[in-house]
């Protein structure tokens, strides 16, 4: 048999980004946007990481701060509510 990596996975340097949102929810997604996702646990958000990225745990970053899921570009962390610009993660 002949196992087939996810078609969204271009490589294994793709970081994916895991953390949750303003609502609690858990998001995932890859720093592009190119794949993305809520989910109801940071267990279920990983697993669903590890396969988009072709199971490489290492490329996977959770977030102490929050994530908002936007599939139209790169996911913004750590939004200000009052300025509306992203926070520096350290």
């Amino acid at each position: 048999m002949k196992l087939v990596e996810p078609p969204s996975c271009s490589s294994a340097s793709t970081i994916t980004l895991i953390g949750k949102n303003s609502r609690g929810n858990w998001v995932a997604q890859e720093q592009n946007g190119l794949y993305g996702g809520l989910f109801v646990n940071r267990a279920e958000a990983f697993k669903y990481a590890l396969f988009e990225n072709g199971h490489h745990p290492e490329t996977i970053v959770e977030l102490p701060r929050g994530i908002e899921l936007d599939l139209n570009g790169s996911p913004r962390a750590g939004i200000s509510r009052s300025t509306n610009r992203a926070r520096q993660i350290a």
